[in-house]
Protein backbone atom coordinates (compact mmCIF):
# COMPACT_ATOMS: atom_id res chain seq x y z
CA UNK A 1 0.00 0.00 0.00
CA UNK A 2 1.37 3.51 -0.93
CA UNK A 3 0.95 5.80 1.77
CA UNK A 4 -0.87 9.35 1.05
CA UNK A 5 1.67 12.47 1.07
CA UNK A 6 -0.37 15.30 1.87
CA UNK A 7 0.28 16.21 5.11
CA UNK A 8 -2.60 19.17 6.68
CA UNK A 9 -2.91 20.75 9.58
CA UNK A 10 -5.73 19.41 11.77
CA UNK A 11 -8.59 21.41 13.04
CA UNK A 12 -10.52 21.25 15.96
CA UNK A 13 -13.13 19.38 13.61
CA UNK A 14 -10.34 16.51 13.59
CA UNK A 15 -10.65 15.98 17.87
CA UNK A 16 -12.45 12.92 17.56
CA UNK A 17 -10.90 11.32 15.06
CA UNK A 18 -7.48 12.18 16.54
CA UNK A 19 -8.43 10.45 19.25
CA UNK A 20 -9.68 7.59 17.80
CA UNK A 21 -6.58 7.35 15.74
CA UNK A 22 -4.15 7.69 19.31
CA UNK A 23 -6.78 5.18 20.38
CA UNK A 24 -6.42 2.56 17.97
CA UNK A 25 -2.74 3.07 17.62
CA UNK A 26 -2.07 2.59 21.47
CA UNK A 27 -4.45 -0.68 21.60
CA UNK A 28 -2.46 -2.00 19.20
CA UNK A 29 0.63 -1.21 19.66
CA UNK A 30 0.88 -0.89 23.82
CA UNK A 31 -1.47 -3.87 24.57
CA UNK A 32 1.50 -5.06 26.53
CA UNK A 33 1.51 -1.88 28.60
CA UNK A 34 -2.16 -0.82 29.45
CA UNK A 35 -3.91 -4.45 28.83
CA UNK A 36 -7.79 -4.57 29.01
CA UNK A 37 -7.35 -1.32 31.36
CA UNK A 38 -10.15 0.86 29.49
CA UNK A 39 -9.27 3.32 27.10
CA UNK A 40 -9.37 7.18 28.70
CA UNK A 41 -11.43 8.60 25.33
CA UNK A 42 -12.59 11.90 27.43
CA UNK A 43 -9.54 12.97 29.10
CA UNK A 44 -8.07 12.07 25.70
CA UNK A 45 -10.71 13.93 23.92
CA UNK A 46 -10.40 16.77 26.18
CA UNK A 47 -6.07 17.06 25.96
CA UNK A 48 -7.11 16.72 22.14
CA UNK A 49 -9.33 20.08 22.22
CA UNK A 50 -6.55 22.22 24.46
CA UNK A 51 -3.87 21.03 21.97
CA UNK A 52 -5.68 22.11 18.94
CA UNK A 53 -6.78 25.50 20.32
CA UNK A 54 -3.48 26.29 21.76
CA UNK A 55 -1.39 28.14 19.47
CA UNK A 56 1.80 27.08 19.95
CA UNK A 57 0.97 23.74 18.95
CA UNK A 58 1.09 22.49 15.77
CA UNK A 59 -1.23 19.12 14.78
CA UNK A 60 -0.66 17.88 11.22
CA UNK A 61 -2.45 14.66 9.83
CA UNK A 62 -2.70 12.57 6.83
CA UNK A 63 -6.10 10.78 5.69
CA UNK A 64 -7.09 8.49 3.41
CA UNK A 65 -10.65 7.50 2.46
CA UNK A 66 -11.23 5.56 6.03
CA UNK A 67 -10.11 8.37 8.38
CA UNK A 68 -7.04 9.56 9.78
CA UNK A 69 -3.87 7.28 8.66
CA UNK A 70 -1.08 9.70 10.79
CA UNK A 71 -0.59 12.37 13.07
CA UNK A 72 2.15 14.83 14.48
CA UNK A 73 1.71 17.21 17.03
CA UNK A 74 4.89 19.49 18.19
CA UNK A 75 5.21 22.53 19.47
CA UNK A 76 8.27 24.08 18.64
CA UNK A 77 10.70 22.25 21.13
CA UNK A 78 9.28 19.01 21.50
CA UNK A 79 7.21 16.33 19.47
CA UNK A 80 4.51 16.11 21.60
CA UNK A 81 2.73 13.09 19.95
CA UNK A 82 2.84 10.85 16.59
CA UNK A 83 1.07 7.91 15.97
CA UNK A 84 0.31 6.32 13.04
CA UNK A 85 -2.53 3.63 12.07
CA UNK A 86 -1.44 0.21 12.08
CA UNK A 87 -2.90 -0.66 8.48
CA UNK A 88 -0.25 2.04 7.73
CA UNK A 89 2.75 0.93 10.29
CA UNK A 90 5.95 0.50 8.11
CA UNK A 91 5.33 2.86 5.46
CA UNK A 92 7.16 5.17 5.94
CA UNK A 93 4.60 8.00 7.96
CA UNK A 94 6.44 7.52 11.42
CA UNK A 95 9.20 8.67 10.21
CA UNK A 96 7.97 11.80 7.97
CA UNK A 97 5.84 12.98 10.76
CA UNK A 98 8.79 13.04 12.86
CA UNK A 99 11.08 14.67 10.16
CA UNK A 100 8.09 17.51 9.85
CA UNK A 101 8.50 18.11 13.66
CA UNK A 102 12.19 17.62 13.85
CA UNK A 103 12.25 20.59 10.81
CA UNK A 104 10.10 22.81 13.26
CA UNK A 105 12.60 22.73 15.66
CA UNK A 106 11.44 19.60 17.68
CA UNK A 107 14.52 18.83 19.67
CA UNK A 108 12.61 16.54 22.98
CA UNK A 109 9.46 14.38 23.32
CA UNK A 110 8.38 11.51 25.66
CA UNK A 111 8.04 8.03 25.11
CA UNK A 112 7.22 4.95 27.04
CA UNK A 113 9.96 3.40 28.09
CA UNK A 114 7.82 -0.16 27.19
CA UNK A 115 7.18 1.24 23.49
CA UNK A 116 10.12 -0.57 21.87
CA UNK A 117 8.73 0.14 18.37
CA UNK A 118 8.90 4.04 18.91
CA UNK A 119 12.17 3.77 20.75
CA UNK A 120 13.67 1.85 18.20
CA UNK A 121 12.74 5.06 15.72
CA UNK A 122 13.58 7.50 17.98
CA UNK A 123 17.20 5.56 18.63
CA UNK A 124 17.45 4.91 14.07
CA UNK A 125 16.89 8.82 13.87
CA UNK A 126 19.62 9.65 15.97
CA UNK A 127 17.75 10.35 19.16
CA UNK A 128 19.06 8.79 22.62
CA UNK A 129 17.64 9.00 26.07
CA UNK A 130 18.51 11.61 28.34
CA UNK A 131 18.14 9.89 31.41
CA UNK A 132 15.33 12.10 33.04
CA UNK A 133 11.80 10.09 33.32
CA UNK A 134 8.37 10.46 34.65
CA UNK A 135 5.20 8.71 35.16
CA UNK A 136 2.70 8.65 32.62
CA UNK A 137 -0.73 10.19 33.41
CA UNK A 138 -2.61 7.02 32.44
CA UNK A 139 -3.07 3.70 34.57
CA UNK A 140 -1.09 2.02 34.86
CA UNK A 141 1.28 4.86 34.75
CA UNK A 142 4.05 3.38 33.43
CA UNK A 143 7.79 5.33 33.03
CA UNK A 144 7.86 7.58 30.12
CA UNK A 145 11.54 8.29 29.06
CA UNK A 146 12.76 11.82 27.73
CA UNK A 147 14.78 11.65 24.37
CA UNK A 148 16.69 14.69 22.90
CA UNK A 149 18.12 15.23 19.65
CA UNK A 150 21.64 14.37 18.50
CA UNK A 151 24.09 17.69 19.33
CA UNK A 152 24.40 19.94 15.93
CA UNK A 153 27.43 20.08 14.21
Amino acid sequence: MTPPAEWRRATPDDAVALRDLERIASQTGLAHVFGELPYPDDDVLARWALLLDDPEVVVEVVEDDLGLVALAAHDGTTLRHLAVRPDHWGTGLGREGFARAEAAGARRLWVLEANAKARGLYGALGWTPSGTTQECPWPPYPTEVEYVAPAAG
